[in-house]
This record gives C-alpha cells, sequence and structure tokens, in this order.
C-alpha cells in the first residue's frame, strides 16, 4: 500500500506546478489595460465571464447538494426510481442559457463593431502614423510622417491616438500590444490596419502572438507611451543616428536574426512599406479593409 509520506512527496511537485501558475497570473497584461481600447475589451471580457457564471456557479453548487443529499447514508432522502419528468427543471435548464446565448451574441455583436481595428479613434489630437512590418524574428517601426524607422522600439506620445499599417515580410504573424488592448495579423503581401491609443505613459510589451518559427518566442519589441516632449526627444534620437534606410539597408536588415538589438534609422526610403507588400502582388498593394482576416483579439 502507498503511505502518507510516498504521497505527500507526489504532491510536491503539483502543487509547486499551480503556485507557478497562479504567479504567472500576474503577467496576464491583457487584464491590466492602459488604453481605451484595452478597457473596453476587459469590460467585454469580464461581463462575457459574469454572465456565464450564471449557468457555472449554481451547477456546481448543486453537484455538491446533490451528491450530498443523495448519499447513500441519507436514508431520508426521497427515492423515486421511475421518475422521468419535471417541466418546471426543463424550463429553467432551457431558459437561463438561452437568454444568456441571446445577451452575449448582442453584446458580442455591438461591441465588435465598436471595437473594429479599422475603425479610428475619435480624439481631438491628430493621431501619429506607424507602418509595422514583421520579419524573422524582429519587428520594424516607420514613421512615414517623420521620415524615421526604428527596430523592436516603438513609441508615440501618450494620449495620442496611432494609425499601424501592418504587414510581413516572412511567414504570418500577429502584432500584439496586450496592455494598449489589440492584435491583428500581419500577413505577406498584404496590409491590415489598427488604431491603439496609451492613455497612460508607460513602457509596455508587445510581442508576436502567432507561432513564426525558431525565433519566435525573442521576437518581442517594447511600446513606448511619454508625454509629446519625450517623444519629440526619441525622434531627435532617432535622427542622429548614422544609417539610413533604404531598399538595400532593408534586404539586409530582412535577413533572418534572433535577439535582435533595438535598431534606429535617420532617414526612411517612403516607397520601402509598399515595395514590401508590391512585391507579392505584381506590383499592387492590398488592403484586407472587408476581409475576415483582421481581428481584434
Amino acid at each position: 500500500m502507498v503511505n502518507k509520506k510516498t504521497i505527500e512527496r507526489a504532491l510536491v511537485p503539483v502543487g509547486a506546478g499551480l503556485v507557478a501558475c497562479l504567479a504567472g497570473c500576474s503577467n496576464l497584461d491583457v487584464l491590466d489595460p492602459k488604453g481605451s481600447v484595452g478597457v473596453a475589451e476587459k469590460s467585454l471580457i469580464n461581463t462575457a465571464t459574469m454572465a456565464m457564471l450564471i449557468v457555472v456557479v449554481p451547477v456546481i453548487v448543486m453537484i455538491l447538494v446533490f451528491a450530498w443529499r443523495y448519499r447513500a447514508s441519507n436514508r431520508s432522502a426521497t427515492y423515486a426510481p421511475d421518475w422521468a419528468h419535471s417541466t418546471a427543471i426543463e424550463t429553467v435548464v432551457w431558459t437561463v442559457p438561452t437568454l444568456i446565448i441571446l445577451f452575449l451574441g448582442i453584446l458580442t455583436w455591438n461591441t465588435t463593431h465598436e471595437l473594429d481595428p479599422y475603425r479610428p479613434i475619435e480624439s481631438a489630437v491628430k493621431p501619429i502614423k506607424v507602418e509595422v512590418v514583421a520579419l524573422d524574428w524582429k519587428w520594424l517601426f516607420i514613421y512615414p510622417e517623420l521620415g524615421v524607422a526604428s527596430v523592436n522600439q516603438l513609441a508615440f506620445p501618450v494620449g495620442t491616438p496611432v494609425d499601424f499599417k501592418v504587414t510581413s515580410d516572412s511567414v504570418m504573424n500577429s502584432f500584439f500590444i496586450p496592455q494598449l488592448g489589440s492584435q491583428i495579423y500581419a500577413m505577406a503581401g498584404m496590409q491590415t490596419q489598427l488604431h491603439l491609443i496609451a492613455d497612460h505613459a508607460g513602457d509596455y510589451a508587445g510581442i508576436s502572438a502567432n507561432f513564426s518559427g525558431k525565433g519566435f518566442s525573442d521576437m518581442k519589441f517594447r511600446a513606448l507611451a511619454v508625454t509629446p516632449a519625450q517623444f519629440d526627444a526619441w525622434v531627435e534620437k532617432v535622427k542622429a543616428s548614422p544609417r539610413r534606410l533604404d531598399m538595400n539597408e532593408y534586404n539586409s536588415v530582412a535577413q533572418p536574426s534572433e535577439k535582435e538589438p533595438v535598431g534606429y534609422f535617420s532617414t526612411v526610403d517612403p516607397k520601402v512599406f509598399t515595395n514590401i507588400i508590391a512585391k507579392y502582388n505584381n506590383g499592387n498593394v492590398l488592403d484586407l479593409q472587408n476581409s475576415n482576416c483582421r481581428t481584434r483579439g
């Protein structure tokens, strides 16, 4: 027979694993939003969860109550071996889930349109435009209005909408800044859009949310939401870089690399982004404005 000490030893790694999993919950950035889009998505998650718990919690409670009430040792419990139907029970078990599904359907429909990634964020502040290119295994950010670019570092003023145009010059990826709330697919030869805003200054994690090969785990970047003055200083720092991003330099940057350090380009050929897309489409640029390939997550 297995003794008590053997059981305790077996449970130690299980308990350690559970503790580690619970500790990781503090790193769920998507549940600590710092922008209006992320706040709206967190509200949707919470509302949907609470609606589903209306079914889940009573079921769990009833399982425990029934197990206790109709245990073998309880001789006072009603014994009805021929029981087969209850109109009241049938009404409850069908009506409640139906109402919840209807509620969730309406909620999802409304929020899907309100949080459409192609829908610009309403603001009195002029948005900043950023072109995003997913590479192996790094991110390239081009600021077409400023004529600068960076690798694995994204900066923008806090409280300013950011209009992203996203593509890939490699396999499919997913551009995601969890605390700002959304992800959008990056696909070769295609251009998707995303609109985000940071309501609080901070240094936020950016990742690829779609597996893309051996360097995927290190395909990360930092999103810096800073004051306008700090953003201007960042732009000046980038403009001081000796590197220039033309197509020849881009071809070098696009070569596969892992754990790529932050890099800056003081000038950018304005055709780089469109050239990246067009080379997959016989010189055309495809925008997935009406495609199901775009998603908020």
